[in-house]
C-alpha cells in the first residue's frame, strides 16, 4: 500500500491529527510517513539567520522525536519512516504527495486570510496543489454515532467523481454508511421563477452514486438533495459524520484562490475532518461529458420547460 503522509508542525504539534493518520495507516496497512520542514529565513542578518535557522531545526527534530515515540507508543509494529527536510513547509509536503495514498495536516484554527497568506501556512496550499487526496484534521471524527457515516458532496459532475469512488472505500475500510449530499442552493430571485426539477437532480445524484454498490458491495449508501447552500448543508452534516468528502477543480495556484468557495467553507467550519480529492490526470477521465453537465448544456439552449 501506498504511504500515509502526515506533516508535523514544529510549532504545535497536532495529536488529534496523528493520531488520525496513524489509524488510517492502520486500517490500510500502510506506512506512516512523518515529514517535518524547516522553513528558510528571511528576514535576518546572516549571523542571525544562521542562529535562527539551528534553532528552528533543533525544534524540528524534537518534534519529529516526540510524533514518532507516540505512535510507537500508541501503535505498536506500526511501520513508520521520518524525514527532516529544508524548505517551505507547504512545498516540501506537495512534493512528496505524488503516489501516496493520503496526506494528513492538522489545523490551529486561523482565520482564512492567515491560512492563505501567513508565514508558513500549509493547509490551503496544499488542499489545492497535493497529488493525491488530502485530510484537514480540524475538529474530531464524530465516533459516537451508529451507525457511522461518512459523507460526500456531491454536484453531478466529473469533478465529483473521484470523490465519491474515494468516499466509498473509506466508508468500506470503516464500516460505515456513506451519505451522499447534493445541496441545491436557493434561487437569487425567488419570485422569478424556477426552471430547474428537483427530479433532476435527485436523477443526477443517482448517476453520480451508480456505481458504488459493484465497487463497494458491503457499503449502505444513502442519496440526499436537500434544499440550501452546500457549506451550510454540508457543515450540518459534518456534525454526525466521520468525515465530509469534497472534490478539487483544478490546481488552484499556490495560494488556493481557485479552490472553490464550498472546499474554503468547509475547511473553516466543517465539525468534523474535512478530505478534498483532486481529479485523476487528464489522460485518467474520459471526455463524455456527465449528466449535469449536459443538464447544463441544455439549459443554457432550451427554453424553461414550464413558467412561473
Amino acid at each position: 500500500m501506498s504511504d500515509i503522509l502526515v506533516g508535523i508542525d514544529p510549532r504545535e504539534l497536532s495529536v488529534p491529527a496523528l493520531v488520525w493518520a496513524a489509524d488510517e495507516a492502520v486500517r490500510r496497512g500502510a506506512r506512516l510517513r512523518l515529514v517535518v520542514a524547516v522553513p528558510p529565513v528571511h528576514d535576518r542578518l546572516p549571523y542571525g539567520a544562521v542562529a535562527h535557522q539551528n534553532s528552528l531545526r533543533i525544534r524540528a527534530e524534537s518534534a519529529l522525536v516526540n510524533a514518532e515515540d507516540l505512535v510507537r507508543e500508541l501503535y505498536d509494529g506500526l511501520w513508520t519512516a521520518t524525514e527532516l527536510v529544508d524548505g517551505t513547509p507547504a512545498t516540501v509536503l506537495r512534493d512528496r504527495t505524488q503516489g501516496v495514498a493520503l496526506a494528513v495536516v492538522g489545523s490551529r484554527h486561523l482565520g482564512r486570510a492567515a491560512e492563505i497568506l501567513g508565514e508558513g501556512s500549509v493547509i490551503v496550499p496544499l488542499t489545492a496543489r497535493a497529488d493525491c487526496p488530502v485530510a484537514v484534521i480540524r475538529q474530531p471524527e464524530h465516533t459516537a454515532v451508529h451507525p457511522p457515516v461518512i459523507v460526500v458532496g456531491v454536484d453531478g459532475s466529473r469533478d465529483c467523481r473521484a470523490a465519491v469512488a474515494f468516499a466509498a472505500a473509506e466508508a468500506s475500510l470503516r464500516e460505515a454508511r456513506l451519505t451522499a449530499v447534493w445541496a441545491w442552493p436557493r434561487p437569487l430571485f425567488p419570485h422569478g421563477g424556477e426552471t430547474e426539477d428537483p427530479a433532476d437532480h435527485e436523477r443526477l445524484l443517482a448517476e453520480s452514486v451508480a456505481g458504488c454498490a459493484e465497487r463497494q458491495p458491503d457499503v449502505d449508501v444513502a442519496a440526499v438533495v436537500m434544499r440550501g447552500h452546500p457549506v451550510e448543508e454540508l457543515t450540518r452534516a459534518s456534525r454526525e459524520a466521520l468525515a465530509v468528502v469534497v472534490g478539487r477543480r483544478g490546481r488552484g495556484g499556490y495560494s488556493g484562490m481557485r479552490l472553490g468557495s464550498t472546499v474554503h467553507g468547509l475547511l473553516h467550519h466543517a465539525a468534523c475532518p474535512v478530505i478534498t480529492v483532486p481529479l485523476p490526470e487528464k489522460g485518467e477521465t474520459d471526455t463524455t461529458p456527465s449528466g449535469a453537465e449536459r443538464s447544463r448544456s441544455r439549459s443554457r439552449k432550451d427554453p424553461p420547460a414550464r413558467t412561473g
